[in-house]
Parts: C-alpha cells; sequence; structure tokens
C-alpha cells in the first residue's frame, strides 16, 4: 500500500499527470470563454439580468441531459466520449469568434441569440465531459489515492480557473474579443493533444439485461439513498445557488469598483487563487477524520466571505475577500469530490457524476441566472447580501437534518 502521507503520490502516476494536464487546460479555455462571453454580453445589453440567462441557457441543456450523459460514461469508452465533446466545445468557440466578426453582421441582425445558442451546445458538451472525466480520472489511480488525487485535481483545476479569468480579462482588454476567443481555440488544441497521449481503459462491468430506464435512474437511487452524497451535494447546491456572486461581477467591475474587463479578470481570479492556497494546505494535512466538520466549517465561511464582499467598496478588499470565499469553499469540493470517489461503486460511477453535476449544475448556472433575477428585483448589493444570508441559514439545517454527513469520517470510508 502506498503511503498515505505522501503528498505527491498521485503525480507519479504518467496516465494521471497527463490528464491532470488535459482538465488543466480545457478548463482555462472554459473560464476564459465564461469571462469574455460575459462581458461582451453586458457591453452589448447592459442588463445583469442578460447575464443571470446565460447560466439558464447553460443550465438548462445540462440538465435535461446530463442522467444520459452518466448512462453514457459508465456504458462507453469513456476516453471517447472526452473528445468527441470537447471538440464539441471547440466548435461552439469557433461559432462565438464569427459572430465576434463585425463584417459577418450576425449579431447585428439576430441581436445576442446567436451567442445563447451556443453557450446551450456549450451546456450540452459539458454535461457529457463531467461525468466521464470523473469516471476515468477514478481509473487512472488506486483508491488509497483518491483523496490524494481529488485535492490534486481541485489543485490544478483551480489554477486553470485563475488563469483563465486573468488571461480572458487582459486579453479581452487589450485586444478585444476575437483575439480573446482565437485564445480559447488554442488551449482546446492543447488540451486535445494532451488527452491524445492518456490510454484508455477497460470499462468496469455492468449488467447487459438492465432496462434503460433502471440505468438511466439507478445514480439518483443510489445518491437519494445514502444520507452523506445526498447532504453533501444538497449542501453545495443551495449553498452556490443563493450565496454565488460570480455571475454578477461584470456588474460590480463595471459600477461598483469602476475597474474595468482587466479587474474583472483579476475579481474572477481571486476565488481560484484562495482554493489553490487551500488545496496545497490540505494535500499535506488532509481533512479526513473530522470531515462533516470541516464541511459545515466551510460553508459557512463562504457565506460570510460573499456578505463581505457584497458590502466592500474597495477593489483590493474585495479581491481579498473573493479569495476567503475559494478557500473556504474547496474545503468542502475535496471533501465532497473524495467521499464521492470512496462511496460510488466502480460500475456506477458516472451516473452517480452525472448526478452530481445535475446538483452542480443548478448551483452554478441556475444559481446565475438566480444572481440575475435577485439583483433586477432587489437591487445588487442587497440581492449578495441575502445570498450570503440564505447560505448560513442552509448549513445550519443541513447540520440538524444531516447527521450522517456532519459526523462524516473520511477515513472509516476508505
Amino acid at each position: 500500500m502506498r503511503n498515505r502521507h505522501d503528498a505527491y503520490a498521485a503525480l507519479k502516476i504518467r496516465d494521471y499527470r497527463l490528464f491532470l494536464s488535459f482538465r488543466f487546460f480545457t478548463t482555462i479555455a472554459f473560464q476564459m470563454q465564461g469571462l469574455i462571453v460575459g462581458w461582451q454580453m453586458y457591453e452589448l445589453t447592459h442588463d445583469p439580468l442578460a447575464l443571470g440567462l446565460i447560466g439558464l441557457a447553460e443550465a438548462l441543456p445540462n440538465i435535461a441531459t446530463a442522467l444520459f450523459a452518466g448512462h453514457a460514461a459508465d456504458r462507453y469508452d469513456r476516453k471517447r466520449i472526452i473528445t468527441g465533446f470537447t471538440l464539441l466545445f471547440l466548435a461552439g468557440t469557433a461559432l462565438l469568434f464569427m459572430f465576434s466578426v463585425r463584417s459577418m453582421g450576425i449579431l447585428d441582425r439576430y441581436g445576442v441569440f446567436p451567442i445563447y445558442l451556443v453557450v446551450m451546445i456549450s451546456g450540452i458538451s459539458r454535461a457529457f465531459l463531467y461525468p466521464a472525466i470523473i469516471a476515468l480520472m477514478s481509473q487512472l489511480v488506486p483508491r488509497e489515492l483518491y483523496n490524494n488525487a481529488s485535492t490534486w485535481n481541485s489543485t490544478g483545476w483551480h489554477v486553470a480557473a485563475i488563469t483563465g479569468p486573468a488571461l480572458g480579462g487582459v486579453i479581452y482588454g487589450f485586444f478585444g474579443v476575437r483575439v480573446a476567443y482565437l485564445s480559447v481555440l488554442f488551449f482546446l488544441f492543447v488540451s486535445m493533444l494532451l488527452l491524445s497521449l492518456v490510454k484508455r481503459r477497460p470499462l468496469p462491468a455492468m449488467p447487459d439485461d438492465e432496462p434503460l430506464g433502471k440505468r438511466l435512474s439507478s445514480g439518483l437511487k443510489f445518491v437519494f439513498q445514502n444520507q452523506v452524497l445526498l447532504g453533501a451535494m444538497s449542501l453545495d447546491m443551495f449553498a452556490v445557488l443563493f450565496g454565488g456572486a460570480i455571475a454578477m461581477l461584470p456588474v460590480f467591475a463595471a459600477e461598483v469598483l469602476k475597474v474595468g474587463p482587466q479587474g474583472l479578470g483579476l475579481l474572477r481570479a481571486s476565488p481560484m487563487a484562495g482554493a489553490v492556497i487551500m488545496s496545497l494546505i490540505l494535500a499535506h494535512r488532509p481533512p479526513t477524520v473530522h470531515a462533516g466538520r470541516w464541511l459545515m466549517i466551510g460553508v459557512t465561511g463562504f457565506g460570510l466571505s460573499i456578505i463581505g464582499f457584497a458590502l466592500s467598496k474597495n477593489f483590493y478588499l474585495s479581491a481579498a475577500l473573493l479569495m476567503m470565499s475559494g478557500m473556504f469553499d474547496n474545503v468542502s469540493v475535496i471533501i465532497r469530490a473524495t467521499a464521492m470517489q470512496l462511496i460510488t461503486p466502480d460500475e456506477m460511477r458516472g451516473r452517480v457524476a452525472s448526478v452530481n453535476a445535475i446538483f452542480i449544475g443548478s448551483s452554478n448556472e441556475i444559481g446565475s441566472f438566480e444572481s440575475g433575477l435577485a439583483a433586477r428585483l432587489m437591487g445588487l448589493i442587497p440581492s449578495v447580501i441575502f445570498g450570503g444570508m440564505m447560505t448560513l441559514g442552509i448549513v445550519g439545517f443541513t447540520s440538524r437534518f444531516a447527521p450522517k454527513l456532519r459526523k462524516l469520517n473520511l477515513e472509516e470510508i476508505g
């Protein structure tokens, strides 16, 4: 058995390093595109609700196809699924570039509708990518390294999520929207090259005579019968649904802090920077024994940081508070990811990951819509304060009604 205290154990596995690098560059591309689309949309509409509708346009097709995506990840070659839907996302980016060429006049003729259409395609692509990525990644490392692999996966993702918005904001601000979209295409091509070097893994055995309906619903049934998984996913979903302020950052950057797209990139990167710092801490001091307690503390700290951000009028203080929110949030991300890997049987990893993707899609993308609608109805700052307070209430509710999650010890599962 490998040394449990070797903080770099998972990184010593070649295919895991390659796959982590693939995800690093795709995340840079995804995060860049998210920032570029958000700023472009706000420049075209000057409406916070339009930013929220971006999240809704991605979430609805994502949630609608998630169960099929999970079934596909357990039934078909995971590497081929990842390759195919990364190419679909790349095609969407190419369309966004074309829309931004003024001589073509597409946005002048049809308004922002074509952008929403591409965002919907991106939502379908990401619905199929997530369960296939999670399922394949679990095959690249032995079980005793799941916590270590989850930590480095989170570290790589958040470093990329720092790099993506920062690059996107700087390139958009200095070189314009077309060069920004071309940069996204470059990172997607690099990621495809790295993925091609990862060896395929055989699929775990699963019954051939199981009806399609039962296959699609089995992931939902498994999660809803497990208090730890259901509690962890629900806590994350509702906390980020109400407490997330990322979708409104273009408005804060333009109207409250007045820092432009370059400042927006730094604001978007701040939570990710905090998450990276926390990942490095947790790689050496994993929160396994009192995982449930640390999970509750993490989400509480996230809610308090969001309230502080809403009240801040100083750019540097706002960035620091967003960094703190990322640190606290990453505690729950790593604990939830590790618990999901340890509890889920090999033959159900894609389907359980797809259920998690539904919760994530509900919290992130529908949360973006909620943020835009709340900002329209309540005002920008009051809506974010309200969301942070709701997050604190959700922690108390979950702690009361999910005692197994509150008492979670990952070492007892492993």
